[in-house]
């Protein structure tokens, strides 16, 4: 496979063309073209910036519908932990929080105490995930500490019309479906889209230790993975009248509920309401090539996102159907970038980017806002035959946290097919607006909760510097990193114990906590910087096309991450020591016919909890099967078939106060689908 760099001297249709070429490929493409590493097309094998590709094509033959199924199946570092507040990602021992999520370059806001609602995904739109470990915020800013996941959505331009329809049920009420319209003519494309995902509430054991004993039992209805129904709706028109402008904008509507098991008098275990989301973003965009080596391009996007309780039983405060909104957030964000052939064998980028976050939240008191303006430049040169340099730098002024400084310095040794990469970055963080603002109160059956901000926070400060070895070519492609993260003033949540002086504040803040709920109440909990972060890790990476039709993927992550609190270093919570994934897959044609197997895996140790029972380490395996059908030219059909945990791997413990799980799978589970194309 030829090494093309695309960032200025390759047109849109071009790289439309190479792109298509690479999700048809009957082997797994080893060189495929990313952007999130450096900021600007280019081979995998080009990037100074090691970068995980996982593409539409190898999420399809996994089976794979969901993006969460899709990073914790095909990437060991990562790891998620569901429940009715979101999905609990981790990477590399980092939460959620120290993660940005990307879709096309642009930040999907709207958070779940720290964890973006993955259910906004649309993953029929998804044509490959980028995954950038460490801190990169010299390019992307605030919140990308722990590294960023860069969504990159299809737009087809080879067919006038054409339509995909696809379903997968399986056990426990799981369902997918997704319908995509798409319309290509003359430099103008819309594509439409819509996309539904379902699953019930299940339990892997229905008993729990009662409240204050470790050996009496009850029997409960919680749910050990929480149901819901989501649906996402998305239309996108695009509009490019020659070689040298192309325009877009995209609107997308998501919901999503809960549906756990009602209250009951006698059992324990059910809800009052449903969890409800709603999310509505929209984008506008464009890009100019001056030339071959020199464009300009901008985007302006707003993201709203809004959650809160409907409930479903009546109680003595709300009626069947009534909502309470709990947190409402808006994004404006707008950027502009010029990416620059300034000097042969060079790439330089400028760009400037405005953000307004605004949160509203009822429970915490908050009604507030923030701005942020921040320049950035990178240079990329290419210093000697196989030497590349790239040095970086973003200031940012936070309208609460001041002025920021983040450099990056990578230098790239690249004889024949090696590579050997040396990094230097650093990450920011500002703390969102709860952490400083909040005045937070609830109750949670008869129990209060307390939780107060902090003006007097400082911003997380990152350094990551990380070491890389590889070796790639048309048939094997191995690679090995290893890395260091260190995260200053860590943002924590600190319980505090009350006593007879905190009470009575607390009771003048709060009058609306009873007697009985005071009575209860032992800690209250308050934002402060108080931790230093440290994960050191080791990936290894192997992908190769052992013959004609046969590829082969192995990964493995060593993560050792810890916090260090009042001079005590502990294990990073959720953080998990070994993990891996594999893959085989197996694709034959024959006339009308094409056969695609593929078998996966992953593998994780124990999962470390700091004031809780540690979670046993787990192997799941699954295949999946897909038969596609050329009825004629223009239509395919495509039936699967696959089993999921063929070995029945369940976490069956009896649930209690200090207990945290990491397999949550319900067991071994056949799961069949259908797609149609149309084109």
């Amino acid at each position: 496979m030829t090494v093309v760099l695309l960032s200025g001297s390759t047109t849109f249709s071009q790289i439309h063309r190479m792109e298509r070429h690479d999700s048809v490929a009957h082997s797994y493409n080893l060189n495929p073209v990313v952007v999130t590493g450096s900021g600007h097309h280019q081979r995998l094998k080009s990037t100074a910036t090691p970068v995980h590709v996982l593409s539409a094509q190898e999420i399809s033959e996994q089976g794979i519908t969901t993006f969460d199924a899709a990073l914790t199946r095909m990437l060991p570092q990562v790891s998620m932990a569901p429940n009715s507040m979101g999905s609990f990602l981790r990477l590399n021992g980092l939460g959620g929080k120290y993660i940005l999520i990307l879709i096309n370059g642009q930040k999907l806001s709207g958070d779940i105490s720290n964890n973006v609602d993955l259910n906004r995904i649309n993953m029929s739109r998804v044509k490959r995930i980028e995954i950038l470990d460490g801190a990169a915020s010299s390019l992307y800013g605030s919140d990308a500490i722990g590294g960023v996941i860069n969504i990159i959505t299809d737009q087809p331009t080879g067919s006038l019309v054409s339509a995909t329809s696809n379903t997968k049920v399986g056990g426990y009420g799981t369902l997918t479906q997704s319908v995509n319209l798409d319309i290509y003519k003359n430099g103008f494309g819309s594509y439409t889209s819509f996309s539904h995902d379902r699953a019930d509430s299940y339990q892997n054991n229905n008993l729990e230790y009662k409240k204050g004993s470790d050996t009496e039992t009850q029997e409960t209805i919680a749910p050990y993975f929480t149901g819901y129904r989501s649906s996402v709706i998305g239309q996108k028109f695009t509009y490019a009248p020659n070689q040298h402008l192309a325009l877009n904008a995209g609107l997308d509507y998501s919901y999503k509920i809960t549906d756990r098991p009602d209250t009951r008098e006698d059992i324990t275990g059910g809800t009052d309401y449903e969890m409800r989301y709603k999310g509505l973003r929209w984008n506008v965009g464009g890009i100019y090539k001056f030339t071959n080596r020199n464009s300009l391009q901008a985007d302006f996007t707003v993201d709203r996102f809004r959650y809160g309780k409907e409930y479903d039983v009546a109680t003595k405060t709300y009626a069947i159907g009534d909502y309470v909104q709990s947190k409402k957030q808006r994004t404006m964000d707008g950027e502009v970038k010029a990416i620059l052939g300034l000097l042969p064998g060079s790439t330089s980028i400028f760009g400037a980017d405005w953000r307004k976050d605004y949160l509203t939240a009822t429970s915490g008191n908050i009604n507030q806002h923030v701005y942020t303006l921040a320049a950035y430049a990178q240079h990329e040169h290419r210093l000697l035959k196989d030497v590349t340099a790239t040095v970086g730098l973003r200031y940012t002024h936070h309208e609460t946290f001041g002025n920021q400084l983040s450099p990056k310095a990578v230098l790239m040794y690249a004889p024949g097919n090696f590579r050997f990469r040396a990094t230097y970055s650093t990450g920011f963080r500002a703390p969102g607006l709860d952490e400083i603002y909040y005045h937070y109160f609830s109750v949670n059956r008869g129990k209060a909760q307390i939780i107060f901000g902090n003006r007097d926070l400082k911003a997380e400060h990152s350094h990551y510097a990380s070491l890389n070895a590889e070796y790639r070519s048309d048939l094997i492609a191995v690679s090995v990193t290893g890395f260091i993260n260190r995260i200053n003033d860590m943002v924590v949540r600190k319980d505090i114990p009350v006593d007879e002086t905190t009470m009575a504040r607390l009771r003048s803040e709060f009058p609306e906590m009873t007697d009985d709920q005071a009575a209860k109440l032992e800690r209250y909990s308050l934002y402060q910087n108080s931790d230093l972060g440290d994960v050191k890790g080791l990936q290894l990476n192997v992908s190769a096309n052992i013959f004609r039709g046969f590829n082969l993927s192995a990964n493995y992550a060593y993560t050792y991450a810890r916090n260090k609190t009042d001079n005590e270093w502990t294990t990073m919570e959720r953080s998990i020591r070994h993990a891996a994934t594999i893959a085989a897959n197996y694709h034959h044609t024959w006339n009308w016919y094409s056969l695609h197997v593929n078998l996966n895996g992953k593998l994780q140790s124990k999962t470390y909890y700091t004031s809780y029972e540690d979670a046993p380490g787990f192997g799941i395996w699954n295949i999946n099967t897909i038969h596609t059908f050329r009825v004629v030219k223009w239509a395919d059909i495509e039936p699967s078939i696959g089993i999921e945990n063929i070995f029945d791997r369940v976490d069956r413990r009896i649930d209690s106060s200090d207990r945290k799980y990491a397999l949550y799978s319900p067991g071994r589970m056949l799961v069949v689908g259908l797609r149609l194309k149309v084109k």
